[in-house]
């Protein structure tokens, strides 16, 4: 049912966002003083509503989990976007572009902003720094000797490398890899989509090592 349009906006009335505050501005330097006065209508969830990006940043990485996202850029791929969305929803620690600098962020819904983005020139490049991390480098592609993901533990620390959408991982990045795990299907089709299978990744992590 739709509100009355004479009803002040409130965070329990609006469905897209928050109108401006109402009542006394709250005493609290994580609150935006322009977003209490016009109101907040971002893609964030409530306990985040008129809070500034920097406090939003800040409070997130208190709490972000200890596994990174790597994906290769090699192509300039459109799953790149879906994937920093992801990692943000999981709360990934830093999701890492291996090749090109340049990705196309429209699928990341502005996510890249509450997100730590880093850029690598090549896997060498990638593998050096998770290396000198001591990070384990989880590769995720239906590849021969890779082990179903159901029956995989994960390392609490670790490196989730995902290759383009099509080619897959680069040699390099397999050579590379600590382990190679795929995603079991049981329909007729060869591959599922980078970002969905990022995306199930990142979520048995979740179940097997989150805080609920």
């Amino acid at each position: 049912m739709p509100e009355d349009a004479a009803t002040p906006a409130t965070p329990e009335l609006t469905t897209h966002g928050v109108g401006p505050w109402q009542g006394e501005w709250p005493d609290d330097p994580r609150y935006d003083p322009e977003l209490l006065e016009h109101g907040d209508t971002r893609n964030v969830i409530d306990r985040y509503r008129y809070w500034s990006m920097p406090a939003i940043v800040a409070d997130l990485d208190r709490r972000r989990h200890p596994f990174h996202v790597a994906i290769e850029n090699w192509q300039h791929d459109m799953n790149i976007g879906s994937i920093v969305r992801s990692a943000n929803a999981f709360a990934a620690d830093t999701v890492h572009i291996v090749g090109r600098k340049r990705w196309n962020k429209r699928g990341a819904m502005v996510t890249d902003r509450y997100q730590h983005v880093v850029h690598h020139p090549d896997v060498a490049a990638l593998v050096q720094w998770a290396r000198g991390e001591q990070l384990p480098i989880i590769a995720i592609d239906n590849l021969p000797g890779s082990v179903i993901i159901e029956t995989f533990a994960f390392p609490e620390r670790c490196l989730l490398l995902f290759g383009q959408e099509g080619p897959g991982l680069s040699d390099e990045a397999i050579e590379a890899a600590d382990a190679l795990v795929e995603i079991s299907q049981f329909g007729s089709t060869r591959s599922i989509n980078a970002s969905a299978a990022a995306a199930i990744a990142m979520h048995v992590w979740v179940a097997q090592h989150a805080r609920f």
